[in-house]
């Protein structure tokens, strides 16, 4: 059964790369009904781009705060069974959202729907597909809105990088079951300046998720 979904887009000096983002949304099998692009901050042509593209886009400016708080803005403009994220650097392969969807209808139990991500340079037709690995991150990530609610706003930790990370492992403390798809369905664009390239700033945002997921373990043991 096909279910209609949106996508949310955070979106930071993004000029370079957003369109070939949105491209790649709307070249899936399955359309969205509406792309919500959250302009966080961007002091390049971001905005301008945006304005130019095709497709159901809702903009959204806001002064900078981080690529999860400006991903929780987007969630509020959702009004869809699903929703998809993903980063502006990144890329969907044609069929990732069918592929996810037919997942669901597997397994209605299921919470979120992820696949592997598959990285590239340059080129996309490059991507590295021998190497792929598990996506558990915001370009791979299809959801249920209900369970977006209850697991509340993504947090960005110092750094401003995992905080993906401590979203899904609060889900998961609540008992959202997951699911990795084992098809790589998803491009991750590896670039300077970008978060997956290289960030000083990364051991310590990851650290501050780790110590956070580790006191709300410790909290739960002496409330039980």
């Amino acid at each position: 059964m096909v279910m209609p979904y949106c996508v949310v887009i955070p979106a930071f000096n993004a000029a370079d790369t957003l369109a070939a983002a949105v491209g790649s949304i709307m070249a899936q099998s399955i359309l969205p009904t509406r792309i919500v692009i959250v302009d966080d901050g961007s002091t390049d042509a971001t905005v301008k781009i945006v304005e130019g593209l095709p497709g159901p886009i809702h903009l959204i400016r806001q002064d900078n705060q981080g690529p999860g708080a400006a991903t929780t803005v987007g969630f509020a403009l959702c009004d869809q069974p699903l929703v998809a994220t993903l980063d502006a650097d990144d890329l969907w392969l044609p069929h990732k959202v069918t592929c996810q969807q037919a997942h669901f209808d597997e397994h209605p139990e299921l919470a979120a729907v992820f696949c592997k991500l598959a990285n590239f340079h340059a080129d996309p037709k490059d991507a590295d597909f021998a190497t792929a690995r598990g996506g558990w991150s915001r370009s791979t990530m299809l959801i249920r809105r209900e369970v977006i609610d209850r697991v509340g706003p993504i947090i960005d930790p110092p750094g401003r990088a995992g905080e993906m990370v401590d979203w899904f492992a609060r889900a998961q403390e609540q008992g959202h079951r997951m699911a990795l798809l084992e098809e790589p369905l998803a491009l991750r664009r590896i670039r300077p300046g970008s978060l997956t390239y290289h960030n000083d700033d990364l051991a310590r945002g990851y650290l501050h998720v780790a110590r956070a997921a580790l006191l709300r373990r410790r909290s739960a043991v002496e409330k039980g």
